[in-house]
């Protein structure tokens, strides 16, 4: 079958397909065609009624009914993709999908204590439950439309610009017989900046990986353009899982799509795959970079240098904020943290939720042009 004369809105469907297989599910190429038939008579009107046409077609049972959920999401709220592990070529990334999801640890593996940072890579899923920060969450979703930062764009309204308004003047000559009385003119319009978050899951990270999920969750919904990524032993793309409404249905959709919680640390092969794709590293370019992380990389310090110094080049301004920085004696030790220091307009507190939104509102107003 030539799938690239096909159009792309049926693309997940015959990856969805593809993932179950992968999974150990039954997915004939029957069973696709009346998916994507039954989709179409539907005419859905939210994700969900594609979810119920699939458990409908595919009929998973009872038993394999929430990991048939972890697939569905998998595919059709996003990828993860894997940074490269010490041996591996860094320009060819691997790709995940919900078929990887069933890599779980072995039951005697040892438990890695989150004190310290690792290369190895541990995949399972968590369940993220709702904090008790929901007034300052609420605070933050008010303040955060007008905090944030804003740029030029390229449209024009009407105002008192240094732009001559021809429609308006030739309207104006129209009604008063060929005279102007005065010059109408256009502005340029502000448009908010695009605001990325990149969210470090590791061992190390483990006590504020909830938090920093839930201000991600309120930073989707109250900016115009956020997106929202997991750092560890890979790179996720968790923003359409967090643009959902409910926080607790949002937090459930991203638990399942990150499958590196509290695994090993490769900061710098993770952001250096963010970069090498084409359409993530837009995502930063003239952004506010958000990143939540402590720093601890157990690699040398020369990729992430490298990654931060083209991330930096693409971003506004970089916004680092570590759990370490809520201590005021905290200064940056470790290497890879000395050298990418002057790559970092702000080292800030992010030891907790209420502190990375302060540190996002705050910074956001005295940010570098």
């Amino acid at each position: 079958m030539i799938t690239n004369a096909l159009p792309r809105a049926i693309e997940p469907f015959l990856e969805f397909a593809a993932a179950l297989r992968r999974a150990g599910f039954a997915a004939a190429p029957e069973q696709s065609e009346t998916f994507i038939a039954s989709v179409g008579l539907l005419g859905p009107r939210a994700l969900d009624d594609v979810r119920r046409a699939a458990h409908a077609v595919f009929g998973p049972g009872p038993d394999r009914s929430a990991e048939f959920d972890a697939v569905f999401d998998a595919v059709f709220l996003g990828r993860s993709f894997a940074a490269p592990a010490e041996g591996r070529p860094e320009d060819m990334p691997d790709a995940f999908d919900g078929g990887d999801f069933d890599l779980m640890p072995e039951a005697d593996e040892e438990e890695p204590s989150g004190a310290d940072a690792t290369t190895a890579e541990r995949l399972y899923q968590r369940q993220l439950a709702a904090g008790d920060e929901d007034a300052a969450m609420r605070a933050f979703a008010r303040q955060a439309p007008n905090a944030l930062p804003r740029r030029v764009s390229r449209r024009t309204q009407s105002g008192k610009g240094r732009l001559s308004d021809a429609r308006r003047t030739f309207r104006e000559m129209l009604r008063r017989d060929g005279e102007i009385i005065a010059l109408p003119t256009r502005m340029r319009r502000h448009r908010q900046r695009r605001v990325l978050i990149l969210i470090d899951v590791s061992g190390s990270m483990k006590a504020g990986t909830e938090g920093s999920l839930r201000l991600a969750h309120a930073l989707v919904r109250a900016g115009e353009r956020v997106e929202a990524f997991t750092l560890g032993t890979r790179l996720t793309r968790v923003t359409r899982a967090l643009r959902h409404r409910n926080r607790d249905q949002a937090l459930q959709l991203a638990s399942g799509l990150v499958a590196d919680w509290d695994g090993g640390t490769r900061l710098g092969e993770a952001l250096a795959v963010f970069l090498s794709v084409p359409r993530f590293a837009s995502f930063a370019r003239g952004a506010l970079v958000v990143i939540v992380s402590d720093g601890l990389e157990r690699g040398g310090p020369e990729v992430l240098h490298a990654a931060m110094t083209k991330l930096h080049g693409l971003a506004w301004s970089v916004l680092w904020l570590s759990p370490l920085a809520g201590d005021p004696a905290y200064r940056p030790e470790t290497d890879a943290m000395s050298a990418i220091l002057p790559l970092i307009d702000r080292l800030g507190d992010g030891s907790s939720p209420q502190s990375i939104a302060q540190e996002v509102l705050h910074f956001s107003k005295g940010a570098r042009a």
